[in-house]
């Protein structure tokens, strides 16, 4: 049973998987959308949404934080300068994952993740 299990493995150990996640979301901060799997888009949904949360606030601590997470200084400073005001108004929902197919090679279900006006 899968009761209490909070996030999906994919594959890798823990540094691994949060070194691709940080890279990911520095990727969707710096591009907008990123076209991924769906599983990894929905462990990403998380990872992003909780850093836009701590932007929208913009103290030292929270930007420290989000280095720590994910140190892509370009990433970072457009978080902290552009998302986080763009989305003060806003309570969550930050992201929207849109189906596309599956992938020709292994029929894994593709989707694109990217960030809401």
């Amino acid at each position: 049973m899968r009761h209490r299990m909070a996030l999906r493995k994919l594959g890798r150990c823990s540094s691994h998987r949060w070194a691709m996640l940080g890279n990911m979301a520095a990727s969707l901060f710096v591009a907008g959308s990123i076209v991924t799997t769906e599983t990894r888009a929905k462990e990403l949904r998380k990872v992003a949404e909780k850093m836009i949360t701590k932007a929208k606030s913009g103290t030292l601590t929270d930007r420290r934080l989000v280095i720590a997470r994910m140190p892509h200084k370009e990433a970072v400073i457009k978080l902290f300068n552009e998302l986080g005001p763009k989305y003060a108004n806003r309570n969550g929902g930050y992201t929207r994952i849109v189906k596309l197919g599956t992938r020709l090679g292994d029929a894994s279900p593709m989707v694109v993740i990217q960030l809401v006006d």
